[in-house]
C-alpha cells in the first residue's frame, strides 16, 4: 500500500476523529478510505445514471460492437 500525504481542514481533521471515536472506522486512514471508496462508487452511480438520460434522449449507439468501433478509428 502506498501512503499519500495530503493537507485538510480542521473540520476535516475533526470530523474523522469523530468517525473513529463512534466506531464508524477502527483507524484515520480506514476513515478516509472508506470515503474515497463511496465517492467512487458514487461517481459510477452518476455515470451510469447520465448515460440512462442521454440514451432516452437518443444520443445512444446501437449495433454491432464491432462495427461501431471500426467506424471511430
Amino acid at each position: 500500500m502506498i501512503t499519500l500525504s495530503v493537507p485538510v481542514s480542521t473540520n476535516t481533521v475533526s470530523f474523522i476523529n469523530r468517525m473513529v471515536k463512534r466506531g464508524v472506522a477502527s483507524t484515520k486512514a480506514e476513515v478516509v478510505r472508506q470515503a474515497l471508496a463511496r465517492y467512487a462508487e458514487d461517481r459510477l452511480v452518476e455515470d451510469v445514471l447520465i448515460a440512462e438520460q442521454e440514451m432516452r434522449e437518443g444520443k445512444g449507439v446501437s449495433g454491432d460492437l464491432r462495427t461501431i468501433l471500426a467506424r471511430m478509428e
